[in-house]
């Protein structure tokens, strides 16, 4: 897509409980920075009263009244998959989609949250040991930030769920793409942190409204990285937890602004400023209520 300012964007994001999402400002300044008009709309489940079972409508009717794209959150990540025409091949091999471009009458489906993560981690912590890691959380996300763990050299990855058969499930496909030996089930999350040389989160726990850790705080270690996925609020529970102990720590920001990075050039075409995003996220997360 050309850098014209008549060119117009229409996008948005489907998911639940998403009314205090940064996305749809960060894609509609970065687009005006770039000389593109966008309106980014915000596509509530909750707020709509419905549930995922309403995505093969939402995106008929998306696509009826000329989006370009849609972002995708939970609970709808891996929900979407079968409602597309082709995946990208990392959305295939992780299993789940964050981004959907509309071109030539076909529905493709992307996941950008793994390359956000890995940029984030590389700039927030770039020499964090990688040898053995613990990933807390077996779902979409999850799946992306195991994807992304393995792709920048983890040697081992210990995932724990609170639904064993997702933690198994997660870890024999990553065995499957990476090498036997990757990837394990946590069954003793105490003995895997014990070893571990880093912590991703990739839960809900420690959003606004699901408050509180999603480990006891005694399993951390000082000598530890920490790395969220949660950005509201961007200093969790846990991270204050890991800081007070000595942990180096990443918030769920760096993901944030990377996959919309990712997200917008793949909706436009056009190349954004990276720097100029991580800005203005933080200008937003400044300014956005408590």
């Amino acid at each position: 897509m050309a850098n014209n300012k008549n060119q117009r964007v229409l996008l948005g994001l489907i998911g639940a409980g998403i009314q205090r999402s940064l996305t749809p400002a960060m894609h509609e300044v970065e687009a005006a920075a770039n000389g593109l008009r966008c309106l980014y709309q915000i596509i509530d489940l909750d707020k709509l009263e419905l549930s995922a079972d309403a995505l093969p409508a939402l995106l008929s009717a998306a696509e009826m009244m000329g989006f370009g794209g849609l972002n995708i959150t939970y609970p709808c990540k891996q929900k979407i998959m079968p409602l597309l025409d082709s995946l990208c091949d990392d959305a295939k091999a992780i299993g789940a989609v964050n981004t959907v471009v509309f071109k030539d009458g076909q529905r493709i489906g992307y996941n950008t949250d793994w390359w956000g993560f890995a940029e984030a981690f590389k700039r927030n912590l770039p020499d964090g040991n990688l040898q053995n890691v613990v990933q807390l959380g077996a779902g979409g996300a999850g799946a992306a930030t195991a994807h992304a763990a393995l792709v920048m050299g983890a040697g081992t990855l210990h995932i724990a769920d609170s639904d064993a058969d997702k933690a198994n499930a997660l870890a024999a496909a990553l065995c499957q793409r990476f090498g036997a030996g990757r990837a394990f089930a946590a069954a003793d999350l105490g003995g895997a942190m014990a070893i571990a040389d880093g912590l991703i989160h990739a839960t809900p726990t420690g959003m606004a409204k699901h408050p509180g850790m999603p480990l006891p705080a005694e399993m951390l270690r000082p000598h530890q990285w920490v790395s969220e996925i949660v950005y509201f609020p961007l200093q969790t529970e846990l991270l204050q937890t890991a800081q007070k102990i000595g942990c180096r720590t990443s918030t769920g920001g760096g993901m944030a602004v990377f996959q919309a990075v990712k997200a917008f050039e793949l909706f436009t075409g056009l190349q954004p400023n990276a720097e100029r995003m991580s800005k203005h996220f933080e200008q937003l997360q400044t300014a956005a209520p408590a």
